[in-house]
């Protein structure tokens, strides 16, 4: 598991101590098993800080000792890893017809994964907020009360939403959601009744690009997009190693990008967007009801083209040429090293991929593309639920550690 480069860094100032117990906190998360003698050598701590600081994440239960090692030069270490036990972050997906949990541990591994598929669109998916509120927050209380069951204090929820999310977490518009300004994380803690935990919403794409970028198989690739393939087409930036949201956190509609003014209606209200003309509505010609019957369609896709079916086969090529249209503009403006396909793009990338990357090469600029390959995504349908979890785990790597009970 690789975790974000923003990394704390040994400070001077007011809370040196909360920012100092981060540093350790993050250099056991990325190097253990290691000894305090590691910890001081590689940070610039004194050993006697490096100590004190240990022995609090010890008693907040972050950190554990793992015994003695003698395969080194010296006298045996007593070695350290991450606890965590008594911890749990959630993350939560909300999109057109399903809601998506996911619950990890302070070391990444999922402690639950749990999707809600709706027989219609989600409640509330007509503009009206409350319903939708109440179905997330029924959902998040399950997740507490299993996370209680196990004794795990919650550190904190993260909901992502497929539209644009301001930097204060209201998000602004969600065109498949019918949603506008809707305070999505002050409405849910209200619901929840003041859980005791952060409450944070961001968009879904940025929060699946830090899955990839934390947990996927280009896990720690500096520069990085991520490209949703749900309903609806966003894109997650990662650059330098960090999420880049723009300057009010509108950044990443890839999916309202204009390709063919002449093609097919958008549900944005435009034409011939990226999403109408390669989103999964292009590939199955309309938007069945739910997942499930989205996933069957895509089943029978997938056998019509395993099979050759020369009308699939050219539906498939030509909803690649214009996905790597999309692609082209991506590489052109930002140059990452690599564009993930995420959701409903994953069992048809086989198709898809040489499509994309011939258009899109032939497209961009650079000489070889700029060094950006396509690829598919690995973690599935709950990436951006994931994405949620890991946001919650990067702000405990920042400094905001669960007090010792």
């Amino acid at each position: 598991m690789i975790t974000s480069t923003t990394n704390p860094q040994p400070a001077d100032f007011a809370d040196v101590r909360a920012t100092n117990l981060a540093v350790v906190l993050r250099f056991v998360r990325e190097h253990a098993p290691c000894s305090r003698a590691d910890i001081a050598a590689s940070t610039g701590l004194n050993k006697a800080t490096v100590s004190s600081l240990v022995a609090d994440l010890i008693d907040r239960r972050l950190v554990r000792e793992t015994g003695l090692t003698e395969n080194r030069v010296g006298r045996p270490a007593t070695m350290l890893v991450l606890d965590g036990s008594p911890y749990a972050a959630i993350g939560i997906e909300v999109n057109v017809d399903y809601v998506t949990a996911v619950a990890v541990d302070l070391a990444g591994e999922r402690l639950l994964s749990w999707r809600r598929s709706f027989s219609g669109p989600l409640p509330g998916a007509d503009g009206s907020t409350g319903q939708a509120v109440a179905a997330v927050a029924a959902i998040v209380r399950r997740v507490v009360g299993r996370m209680a069951k196990q004794e795990r204090q919650v550190l904190g929820l993260t909901v992502g939403v497929p539209g644009l999310v301001g930097t204060d977490g209201t998000v602004l518009i969600a065109p498949n959601l019918g949603w506008r300004d809707a305070d999505l994380a002050g409405d849910l803690a209200k619901a929840l009744r003041d859980p005791g935990f952060a409450v944070q919403v961001e968009n879904d794409a940025n929060l699946a690009a830090l899955a990839e970028h934390r947990f996927g198989s280009q896990a720690g690739t500096a520069n990085l997009v991520y490209l949703t393939g749900e309903i609806g087409v966003g894109a997650g930036i990662i650059l330098d190693g960090r999420i880049r949201r723009g300057g009010r956190g509108y950044g990443g509609e890839i999916g309202h990008i204009q390709l063919d003014p002449l093609g097919a209606a958008c549900r944005c209200g435009r034409t011939g967007c990226l999403e109408a003309v390669a989103g999964i509505g292009a590939v199955l010609r309309h938007v069945p009801l739910s997942p499930a019957e989205v996933e069957i369609e895509l089943d029978e896709v997938v056998r019509l083209a395993r099979a050759g079916d020369v009308r699939t086969l050219g539906l498939l090529a030509e909803v690649g040429r214009q996905l790597g249209k999309g692609v082209a503009v991506v590489a052109n403006l930002l140059n990452p090293e690599v564009v993930i396909l995420g959701g409903y793009y994953v069992p048809l990338a086989p198709w898809l991929l040489p499509a994309v990357e011939e258009e899109a090469r032939g497209r961009t600029i650079a000489p070889e593309g700029g060094g950006c390959r396509v690829v598919a995504s690995t973690l599935g349908y709950d990436a951006a639920a994931l994405g949620g979890a890991a946001r919650v785990l990067d702000s405990v790597d920042s400094g905001r550690l669960p007090r010792i009970s």
